[in-house]
């Protein structure tokens, strides 16, 4: 998902600060009908939902126009909330809390994405992350999600990352793919759907025969739930409102993610189609997969902050300047 160096302190370095108008539960705003509404997300299963409510209408009767825009990397994503292109925006929960704590002005909406990293592997006989000591892991996006929850559970297993593991910082997800296919490495981290896509291009290679040769050895959810002995769901991410809240626009959009959520599990071979018209890098093949593979629930984020502070404060104990310092205040859930 998002790329940021060194937990996201680059982000607001350059002194761009927010004037706080936070949008507490009794300032509600009288709905006004909006030209354009954009929901921006990642190439990830997390913009799914979005991207139905935007084919669906699902919000019409707040915009003439609802538009999806992909976003790729930390710099796209931060162009997006500073200038207010986007109204609503799905991202990693740490970036929320980061942006929040900043001083931008956003709120964070709903937790949708339980767990969607995975570590796939050439060899079928490694169950958890102590399995993989001294190999080498192609780890996408330092500094950011995949990163920090990797080093977060094999500190829990009482490993180093540093010592315990040769990791292979790569710039994204489609490198570390590309790295595993081309036989260059033998372990990638990886998130839906690319865990997805490259199982299925791993079949389609002419030397496999229609045989895969990867495995997803180890999810990261399950790892999270057996080390801190928790449910198997991580808070990783959700969506979150940019700018001037108008409550009933915002009550929508939660109510029309969680519906459009349901519609694609139910759906997943329409919803995969819809996600290839709009994200293109996947099939359809694949986002069928990555749906049924990955653990997602829409669940306002105030019904979900025991699970959030949890997290939270892991990462605050392990480098305060990945949630932006400090333990977000209420009003930063909605």
């Amino acid at each position: 998902m998002a790329l940021v160096k060194v937990a996201f302190t680059k982000w607001f370095t350059l002194g761009v600060l927010f004037v706080m108008i936070h949008c507490d539960a009794g300032r509600v705003q009288a709905s006004e009908r909006r030209q354009e509404l954009t929901l921006a997300g990642p190439p990830s299963v997390v913009s799914f939902p979005l991207i139905h409510m935007v084919e669906s209408g699902a919000l019409a009767a707040f915009a003439d126009h609802v538009r999806f825009e992909m976003w790729s990397n930390p710099d796209q994503l931060r162009v997006l909330v500073i200038k207010k292109q986007a109204d609503i925006a799905a991202v990693p929960s740490n970036v929320a809390a980061n942006l929040y704590n900043r001083g931008a002005h956003v709120r964070l909406l709903n937790i949708s994405t339980w767990g969607i990293l995975w570590i796939v592997s050439r060899d079928k006989d490694r169950f958890t992350l102590p399995d993989f000591q001294g190999e080498t892991i192609a780890v996408p996006f330092r500094g950011d999600m995949p990163d920090i929850l990797f080093d977060t559970l094999v500190q829990e297993a009482g490993l180093d990352i540093r010592k315990d593991f040769a990791v292979r910082y790569v710039a994204s997800f489609l490198d570390a793919a590309q790295l595993l296919l081309a036989r260059q490495i033998r372990h990638a981290l990886l998130a839906e759907p690319m865990v997805s896509l490259v199982m299925e291009r791993s079949r389609s290679l002419p030397a496999n025969a229609g045989v895969a040769d990867l495995y997803r050895d180890v999810s990261f959810h399950v790892e999270w739930g057996r080390l801190f002995n928790r449910e198997k769901r991580i808070p990783q991410a959700g969506i979150i409102s940019i700018g001037d809240c108008n409550q009933e626009l915002v009550k929508a959009v939660i109510d029309a993610y969680a519906s459009s959520l349901e519609w694609c599990q139910a759906n997943p071979e329409a919803c995969g189609a819809l996600a290839v018209k709009y994200l293109g890098m996947i099939t359809v093949p694949a986002a069928v997969q990555a749906i049924r593979s990955s653990p997602m629930e829409a669940i306002q984020s105030s019904l979900v902050k025991e699970s959030l502070s949890f997290f939270y404060k892991i990462l605050l104990k392990k480098n305060p300047a990945l949630i932006g310092g400090k333990m977000p205040d209420e009003n930063f859930y909605f």
